[in-house]
């Protein structure tokens, strides 16, 4: 199955594809009313998993507290929710797309009348900036649209609404050739991608801004800090000029649609040797090893879509760090 086909949970019912369908003067539609995530599902020797499937359950209800939006499951049942519409469909791998909204009773600005409704969709998607992006790299610009200023748009939540700058920013790159953008933030400094964190490495240290503000802190970044110090590479969350993008030895996009993708040039300017450097490869092998179930679910970060089955196969063998 693909996108467009299979099963989505719905408020607590199963229903088909075709039939998930809500009305049109849902408050989502006119005002943005809604927090989602985005997770992923890998197929690992010991089974489907997901990745950190609870800490975005988290953060999904943690951008819903933000918003004021109450859903009457808990994180535990909304867990148990996306394993069942996994199993649904039939899939081994496959992006996982929880949302929740506010839907239809009455338009207005203010939501409180609007109910607070859930859904839950899965299918395959593919490496999201292309297969060769993740060794060759992408071309990528600055983009002329800046991320909202603090307290503005809540950064930390990861809002429908706050993706309105993230789809000016992305057809912005489309329309001039480039694969992605980057946006500053309200003072001038780096921010993110569209859609993605940004990392940045000069003479082996890794470079990365700081949440808060204008970024999302992002699990695949928490995850890339993670390994880059199991690796022994030194780690510096710190503001970022937009010059140090285009001295840097390597620069990488990090999310979990995008994964660990090397960034080759900025603005047409070259970025290291114009390929995949040693620190963005050794980083990307160890997290594809750690989510593809190669080496050992050490920080617990792995979720069995099957736990029966999986407590059954042989362990992974364990390895050292670097």
């Amino acid at each position: 199955m693909s996108f467009g086909s299979g099963k989505i949970w719905m408020n607590g019912a199963l229903v088909d594809w075709a039939d998930a369908q809500i009305h049109i003067g849902s408050h989502v539609i006119h005002y943005g009313s809604g927090v989602f995530e985005g997770a992923r599902c890998y197929d690992t020797p010991k089974g489907s998993a997901c990745f950190r499937l609870d800490t975005h359950l988290r953060r999904l209800y943690d951008s819903a507290k933000v918003y004021r939006m109450a859903y009457d499951l808990d994180l535990p049942g909304l867990h148990d929710a996306v394993l069942d519409t996994i199993r649904a469909n039939g899939y081994t791998a496959c992006y996982i797309r929880p949302l929740l909204y506010r839907g239809y009773h009455e338009l207005g600005v203010s939501p409180f009348e609007c109910p607070v409704d859930a859904a839950i969709l899965v299918w395959e998607w593919p490496a999201y900036l292309g297969e060769d992006a993740l060794e060759e790299g992408v071309d990528v610009q600055v983009s002329s649209w800046a991320r909202s200023a603090p307290n503005t748009f809540p950064a930390m939540a990861k809002s429908t609404a706050n993706y309105a700058n993230s789809q000016l920013i992305k057809m912005e790159a489309t329309l001039n050739g480039y694969s992605e953008g980057i946006a500053l933030d309200p003072a001038g400094l780096v921010s993110e991608g569209s859609g993605q964190n940004i990392f940045v490495v000069r003479d082996g240290i890794l470079f990365t801004p700081p949440t808060g503000g204008s970024v999302l802190p992002g699990i695949t970044r928490d995850v890339v800090i993670t390994l880059a110090r199991d690796l022994n590479v030194p780690v510096r969350e710190q503001p970022i000029p937009r010059e140090m993008l285009y001295v840097a030895d390597e620069v990488f996009f990090t999310g979990t649609a995008s994964e660990v993708s090397p960034i080759r040039s900025i603005d047409k300017i070259t970025i290291g040797d114009g390929r995949r450097g040693p620190v963005t490869a050794a980083i990307q092998h160890r997290f594809f090893d750690v989510i593809n179930g190669i080496i050992p679910n050490t920080h617990g970060w792995l979720t069995y879509v099957y736990p029966a089955r999986a407590a059954t196969l042989e362990p992974v063998a364990s390895v050292k760090t670097t």
